[in-house]
Order: C-alpha cells, then structure tokens, then sequence
C-alpha cells in the first residue's frame, strides 16, 4: 500500500518529475504527457459519478469506479518503464494491464449495449449532464490513447494500455447512451442541417 506522509515535496520546481523506478525525466516528456493524460481522464470519469442521479443505472456507479481503479493501474503501468525491475509492483512483479482487464471491459459494453435502443444516426454528445460528461470523458479517452501511442512510438510500453483506452472509448460511448434513457434521448446528428 502507499503511504503519502508529505504532499509537497519541492522536487519538480527544476521541471522534471520521478518515474515509478526512482529516474527522472522531464514534466513535458511523452511519457508523463501519457500518464497526465490518463489521470485527466480518470477525474474526468469521477466527475461522471457525481453527476449521477439518485436513481442511477444499475451498476453504473460500480463499473465507473472500476474504471477509475483501473485507469490508475494504467498510470501506474506508464510510470513504470518496462526495461527495469520495478519499484511499483504486485506480489508477482510489475503492476501491468492485463489481458483480463480488456476483456471485462468487452463484456460490459456487451451487456449495457444490449440494452440500448439500435443506432440511426451518429450520436452527438449531449442529452442528460451524466450523457453529456460521459462523451467528453470518451474524448479525453482517445487523446489519452493517442499519447499512449505515441510514446510507444518512442519507448517500450505495456501495448495492453492502448488497447484498454480503445475499448474504454467504446465502453464510455455505450454508458453516455445509457445514461440517456438507454439511448432514446440521445440527441442525434442531422448531417447538413443548417446550411443554408
């Protein structure tokens, strides 16, 4: 378990911050932009259980905060480069995405999906406040996915935090449906609307 005994500590005034392994490297290095990324996304999805209603879904809070625990595993994976014996570990080694972690997330889009009505058009973000958050958390999913990528174009990286944001992005799209009444107040794209 961690133990935080100060919350200041004065070491990242010079711009660099510590990895999981005790090394240091700059605060805008790809990836600390990754693990920033993700935290992002995991407040994001904290401020989605907040704007639940009373009467939330059932599960929903449930899957939420396992996604939150798990998007900190992720952080958890990124700051701890693959090429040393890790500092941050399990009883079994590094704390890593698993195999495991991906395919809970397909059986839960699997199961809120079957609930929502069938697709007619794109989806555009928005409806309930929950809806609304969701969609912009599943954004920040896919910016998170991205820097993820593009560190590994760079460095090793656990290929299994990519693949988890991807499904996650999809997980999120399904719960933001959810939210809005399984989908039938979704609020629908009308391509060319507006024009003139």
């Amino acid at each position: 378990m961690v133990h935080l005994d100060r919350i200041y500590t004065r070491g990242g005034d010079d711009g660099q911050t510590s990895l999981g392994d005790g090394s240091r490297v700059r605060k805008t290095a790809p990836r600390i932009i990754a693990i920033g990324a993700v935290d992002e996304l995991n407040a994001l999805v904290g401020g989605v259980r907040s704007t639940l209603p009373d009467d939330p879904v059932t599960g929903l809070d449930e899957v939420l905060a396992s996604i939150q625990n798990t998007l900190f595993d992720a952080g958890a994976d990124l700051c701890l480069p693959e090429t040393d014996g890790a500092t941050q570990t399990t009883t079994t080694g590094p704390l890593r995405i698993t195999a495991e972690q991906i395919s809970r997330v397909e059986s839960i889009i699997d199961t809120f999906n079957g609930q929502l009505e069938p697709l007619a058009s794109f989806v555009l973000p928005g409806g309930s406040r929950a809806a609304a958050t969701l969609h912009q958390a599943r954004t920040v999913c896919r910016r998170a996915e991205i820097e993820v990528l593009r560190l590994a174009e760079q460095e090793s990286v656990n290929d299994r935090v990519a693949v988890y944001l991807n499904r996650l992005s999809d997980l999120l799209f399904v719960l933001a449906r959810t939210c809005n009444s399984h989908g039938r107040d979704d609020v629908l794209w009308v391509p060319g609307k507006d024009r003139g």
